[in-house]
């Protein structure tokens, strides 16, 4: 079964249970996937699903920071609570200590020595990890090991 049919299936759900805010953000799950699927050749993989969910969880999370910024709790509260639901679709994400063992072997294949050699570590292990790490931890890892 594909992400976006479990989705489906997860709305009606969803609708039966009169989860409103269960609903609301598998929604907004769905109508990604229906723009994926219109601007591109129509046939939307797994692997778009999931990098558009992925950019959601993104949005919702900057959104909820900027929110208890500005002392309006229930809102970013709403959009935490919304990453959490897209977040259960998404497949697991590697741990601090897998990420930084694979940063410590590029930077040693690239033969990288300090903070001006990011350049050339941090596309391939971009490329290697893409959709299994947050890519702002990735650059963390990466400035943290080239600086020591």
């Amino acid at each position: 079964m594909s992400i976006a049919e479990q989705i489906n299936g997860d709305i009606k759900k969803a609708m039966l249970a009169k989860d409103k805010k269960r609903l609301e953000a598998l929604r907004a799950v769905k109508s990604a996937i229906l723009v994926l699927s219109t601007s591109g050749s129509g046939e939307v993989g797994d692997e778009d699903v999931i990098k558009a969910m992925q950019k959601q969880v993104k949005q919702r999370k900057d959104a909820a920071a900027i929110f208890q910024e500005q002392d309006r709790a229930e809102m970013a509260n709403e959009e935490l609570f919304q990453a959490k639901v897209i977040e259960e679709y998404l497949p697991e994400m590697m741990s601090e200590d897998d990420i930084r063992s694979v940063v410590k072997n590029k930077i040693a294949a690239a033969g990288a020595s300090g903070p001006q050699d990011i350049g050339k570590v941090m596309g391939p292990i971009m490329g290697q990890l893409q959709g299994k790490a947050d890519g702002k931890l990735i650059s963390q890892i990466v400035k943290e090991e080239l600086s020591n």
